[in-house]
């Protein structure tokens, strides 16, 4: 089973991404195909987002329209799941508590959780802990959580202020010791699960709706810049990476080459 890490950098822009002034930002774009126009869903709002990044369903199937999660009268599987099925191993390490919902207890192995605000740089904390435990077992799929652009930057301060792009600056510092320390063995899948505007996000706004993804691993042509990219793709892209079986309600398309 080929290895995949996933990194959701909350509430990242793609000007954002572009203004945040560190050097591995231009390098993400030439070592992976990627769009600065890929497309969330609405509403634009964490957990809903994050459980159609997941499920490769929109909301309105899903069920999940708010940040609170509720039981989906009609379930579907979400990447999770069909990794287990496979006999997949799967880590999993997130900085907002809500999104624990996102896949069910028994289909991850591997979990962590930080706060947000337990410290400074929890994105780097939580990215240690990715570390340790791919040095340790290496883990097929690892899902990685960077919540501080959102939570730190944009809400905090406002989406484009010095202070969310020092974030984005600090998230993208945590893809590069990623990519450095396994990029030969995982494909590295970067993406965010919405923008942001003022010091909110939620609206179907250009700033709200559009978001960066980054694919950089041996199915990806390096420097190729894609179109009509959905969040919804990124399910089954990792299960086409990983020849995992796509679940029959999933919507989106694999984007690997």
């Amino acid at each position: 089973m080929k290895k995949v890490i996933l990194i959701s950098v909350d509430g990242m822009r793609p000007d954002g991404f572009l203004a945040c002034g560190h050097p591995f930002a231009g390098e993400m774009m030439k070592r992976g195909a990627y769009t600065l126009q890929g497309r969330t869903v609405f509403p634009t709002v964490t957990l809903p987002c994050h459980m159609s990044m997941f499920h490769s369903v929109p909301p309105t199937r899903h069920g999940i329209t708010t940040n609170f999660y509720m039981p989906p009268v009609r379930p579907v599987n979400g990447l999770f799941e069909q990794i287990k099925l496979m006999g997949g191993v799967s880590a999993y390490y997130y900085g907002w508590d809500h999104l624990r919902d996102v896949a069910r207890p028994a289909n991850v192995k591997y979990a962590g959780y930080i706060n947000a605000y337990a410290g400074d740089r929890t994105d780097r904390q939580r990215t240690d802990m990715a570390m340790a435990r791919i040095d340790e077992s290496r883990p097929d799929f690892v899902f990685l959580h960077l919540v501080e652009p959102d939570e730190k930057g944009g809400h905090a301060c406002g989406w484009m202020s010095k202070e969310y792009l020092e974030c984005i600056r600090e998230a993208v510092e945590q893809v590069k010791r990623l990519y450095e320390a396994y990029g030969e063995e995982y494909t590295v899948i970067v993406t965010a699960d919405h923008g942001g505007h003022d010091r909110c996000h939620g609206t179907e706004l250009p700033e709200d709706m559009t978001i960066p993804f980054f694919f950089i691993g041996r199915r990806f042509t390096p420097g190729r810049q894609l179109e009509d990219v959905s969040i919804l793709d990124i399910a089954p892209t990792i299960a086409d990476l990983m020849s995992v079986p796509r679940a029959p309600e999933w919507e989106g398309k694999s984007l690997a080459e």
